[in-house]
């Protein structure tokens, strides 16, 4: 029973995506191109702030003296 609730909320949220982004207007393989843009500019997004923040947090914390 969970797993049947789990997967209506995963398709409700999946059509809100839909219709807040319009993509329901798009053919099926428009939508997979949007969708695989989507999905790389976030990875990469996520990848560059595990690789580069703690450098920057470094930088910061260096310049305000917390850490020498």
């Amino acid at each position: 029973m969970a797993l049947s609730d789990a997967w209506k909320r995963l398709s409700w949220i999946y059509y809100q995506y839909l219709l807040v982004t319009a993509l329901y207007m798009l053919e099926p393989w428009e939508r997979t191109i949007f969708n695989s843009l989507v999905v790389s500019v976030a990875g990469m997004a996520v990848y560059t702030g595990y690789v580069f923040m703690p450098q920057h947090i470094m930088a910061i914390l260096y310049y305000f003296e917390v850490i020498q």
